[in-house]
């Protein structure tokens, strides 16, 4: 089956590894093509107020991770919150990673904010609770790449809790067929978690930037999490 997606853009990548990654757009589509999708992937910046005419073509509409809080005030955000609450009420199929998980979870009336418990970094370990779901493989553990300050605090209504951890309660949820957000990053590779973590290591402190950055050498399932996306997008259905 050939997919046609939108991807909405959040961010522009720092000029340092701009050259390397190009952008969370980018990050994204490369992940989704090693999983197996095909079809047109049509990319967006939203900061820059760039969104296709209509969103009718497209199968399913993605939202990446942004420097941005969800809950801020600038005016893209807000632009883009009510694209989103749009892209909801027409049931359009979504996908969220950071930013965009927290951005889609505030559009269906969850509380988001910044975590007390401080970034999210590096590679971080979940209990995955829907090891039904269609290449999902029977998996109970997941483990991805991580950079979050702030945190969905509850699970929207008609939501079903994909994964969680101590850490972050509300890691990944889906709402039926329609709705599948993951808060840490799928998309990173180890070079680009290790260059934020550097960026961010004062703000960390010395101890916690020691320990995730060591982190990152036991490997993630970000490739996973994109199959499960792309089986998303194609609507596979759930086994019997």
């Amino acid at each position: 089956m050939s997919m046609k997606l939108c991807i909405l853009d959040n961010d522009t990548l720092d000029p340092a590894v701009e050259p390397t990654y190009k952008s969370y757009g980018a990050m994204t589509e490369r992940l989704l093509r090693d999983a197996g999708a095909t079809g047109q992937i049509d990319l967006f910046n939203t900061m820059q107020g760039h969104y296709p005419a209509s969103f009718d073509a497209y199968d399913a509409v993605l939202l990446t991770g942004s420097k941005a809080d969800s809950f801020s005030q600038e005016p893209w955000v807000l632009a883009l919150r009510q694209k989103v609450e749009q892209l909801l009420q027409a049931k359009k199929k979504l996908i969220g990673i950071c930013f965009g998980h927290q951005l889609i979870a505030l559009c269906l009336g969850a509380r988001v904010g910044r975590a007390p418990q401080g970034w999210g970094a590096g590679r971080m370990d979940y209990q995955w609770l829907a090891p039904d779901l269609p290449q999902a493989q029977g998996r109970e553990q997941i483990a991805l790449l991580a950079s979050h300050q702030d945190q969905v605090f509850d699970l929207p209504d008609g939501a079903r809790l994909l994964a969680t951890s101590e850490f972050c309660p509300v890691a990944a949820f889906a709402v039926e067929d329609r709705v599948f957000c993951v808060q840490p990053h799928p998309e990173f590779v180890v070079d680009y978690s290790a260059y934020l973590l550097n960026k961010r290591r004062s703000s960390l402190g010395e101890d916690k930037y020691q320990s995730c950055t060591q982190s990152l050498a036991k490997g993630h399932d970000g490739a996973a999490v994109a199959r499960l996306m792309v089986a998303f997008i194609e609507g596979q259905a759930l086994p019997a």
